[in-house]
């Protein structure tokens, strides 16, 4: 086995026929190979039914390991974008530059160069999946990571390596989402503050604010200087300028904006670079697996732990609220996926979801006929029935047969309206009657679906596009008293995401706490499949 490093004179030797330990001689065509080569790649291929296929149905020719100018073509191309694997945050064991180019320059047999081959070739889709669509499969990491990963096709891979240029193949891999991007730049410049000594001592107070002064403030100072919210100072007070930084830090971390370093600005201060590296590096995961798929003209984007939901058009945000999540109880966790939004409902009735009437309603009932005396008691055609007919106490959680609903109320869980985009989840956006939970940094409170603290504006910038004054159409419905569908004509995408780490509006990066504690999951499974940290490698 030979070691590898990305030296040019190592560099040109990988690119060149050379490298292959059989004669530059050797045949091209699958005509006039001999049989172990066709042999050996069928039986290297077999549990891979898609890379069997192309191999059987091309004559068992090679991609990779010919001494044609399409093959070293193909093979510069591919070791050229397997090495710069670790920019984004992939597992480069799976595709490990160095263990192909000894496979390749150990070759010696026909049988040698096939199995080669097909190394190669599962490297190049390995490397292709990961890159446009991610490396992990979410559902295996987290339950509430349910968002469906449009993977390529290997067939399709293979037919354009093929047939295209590889280089601009393996180029047009890599999502082209200017957040991607963004993420990527993010990851190298945490990097090389990393390797440059960080942000310096974390800030050891209290609390500062404008007229303090002393080492804390001093600390302080440094650490906003390293992170590039103030520039070069040597004041030791709390003066105007570091107020004005501290709010800058603020805004970009889900903070209240007030310029003074209270607990939870203090927390985020000190939250070193490596571990902010983490949740980028968690980030560009999340952002492959939206991959380049068309978040839509119009679409809605909920980021969970910023919560808010925003409405975006053609990339401007024009409308945003504050938003309430899920509890972080893991039942109640709001899940990430995408689906579309059709309809409202104003002055909603609330069907209670089986969990909530089996775990925390029944018992009541259980125990006192007439608890929760502002639910209907519902059969299974949606008729009410009378409490006085149910003996709540003969069932169990899961031979209890009723629904529960609550009319349209002021007082109604779902408030004045609710925003739909049916899903398997039972996930939806809407009002709310605890208008004082928005007052609150932190906002996980429901049993998972979103409440929207600006719910009758956000139907308004929805009714806009097909109604000349969409306010009073709204009104006109919702004093009606009645419960009442209102389709969208035109229907648009709702992207429910978890990004503890994200581009800001001028390019800037922004964080976010991980409230739910997925980031610190997901990358762990990244690490368990190879990731690593390249700025803490020995």
């Amino acid at each position: 086995m030979v070691g590898f490093s990305c030296t040019v004179g190592l560099r040109r030797l990988l690119l060149s026929a050379s490298l292959l330990g059989f004669a530059l001689t050797a045949p091209v065509g699958a005509q006039d190979l001999p049989g172990p080569f066709a042999q050996t790649v069928a039986i290297a291929a077999a549990e891979e039914e898609a890379v069997a296929a192309f191999y059987r149905e091309n004559g068992y020719q090679t991609l990779w390991t010919g001494t044609s100018e399409r093959d070293v073509t193909r093979r510069a191309a591919l070791f050229a974008a397997l090495s710069r694997a670790a920019d984004h945050a992939l597992p480069t064991n799976r595709y490990d530059v160095a263990e192909l180019a000894a496979l390749l320059q150990a070759a010696q047999t026909e049988g040698d160069r096939a199995r080669a081959e097909v190394a190669l070739t599962r490297a190049f889709l390995a490397y292709a999946r990961d890159v446009s669509s991610g490396a992990l499969e979410p559902i295996k990491i987290d339950p509430g990571l349910v968002r469906e990963i449009a993977r390529p096709d290997p067939a399709l891979l293979l037919a354009q390596m093929k047939a295209g240029d590889p280089a601009e193949l393996l180029r047009g891999l890599v999502p082209r989402a200017p957040r991607y991007a963004q993420l990527m730049r993010a990851k190298r410049a945490l990097e090389d503050k990393i390797a440059t000594g960080g942000w310096g001592p974390v800030v050891r107070t209290a609390g500062l604010g404008p007229g303090d002064s002393g080492d804390a403030v001093v600390a302080l100072r440094d650490r906003l200087v390293a992170m590039g919210y103030l520039g070069r100072s040597a004041t030791r007070s709390f003066d105007a300028s570091i107020q004005a930084a501290v709010q800058r830090f603020q805004l970009d971390h889900g903070l209240t904006g007030l310029g003074t370093v209270d607990e939870r600005t203090l927390a985020a201060l000190n939250i070193s670079p490596e571990e902010r590296l983490k949740s980028v590096i968690v980030a560009m995961e999340r952002a492959r697996w939206l991959g380049d798929t068309p978040l839509g003209d119009r679409h809605i984007w909920v980021n969970l732990p910023d919560f808010s939901a925003k409405i975006i058009d053609h990339g401007k945000v024009t409308f945003e609220t504050r938003s309430v999540i899920g509890k972080d109880v893991l039942d109640q966790h709001t899940p990430e996926f995408s689906d579309v939004m059709d309809h409202m409902v104003i002055n909603p009735s609330w069907g209670v979801p089986r969990s909530i009437i089996v775990k925390e309603y029944l018992p009541l009932l259980q125990r006192n006929p007439n608890a929760v005396s502002h639910l209907q008691v519902i059969d299974g055609r949606g008729r009410v029935v009378p409490r006085g007919a149910v003996n709540f106490a003969r069932y169990s959680a899961r031979t209890f047969p009723y629904g529960l609903r609550q009319p349209p109320s002021d007082g109604n869980a779902l408030g004045k309206v609710k925003f739909m985009f049916p899903n398997k989840y039972n996930i939806y956006l809407h009002d709310t009657p605890a208008k004082n939970l928005f007052s609150h940094d932190v906002r996980a409170y429901s049993h998972g679906c979103i409440r929207l603290a600006d719910p009758f504006d956000f139907a308004y910038a929805l009714l806009a596009l097909q109604s000349d004054d969409p306010q009073a159409e709204f009104a006109r419905h919702l004093n009606s008293g009645n419960e009442t569908r209102v389709n969208l004509e035109q229907p648009l995408p709702v992207h429910l995401v978890y990004f503890t780490a994200y581009p800001g509006a001028k390019g800037q990066m922004t964080y976010r706490d991980d409230v739910y504690g997925r980031d610190r999951i997901l990358f762990q499974a990244l690490e368990a499949a190879g990731v690593a940290m390249p700025a803490l490698r020995g």
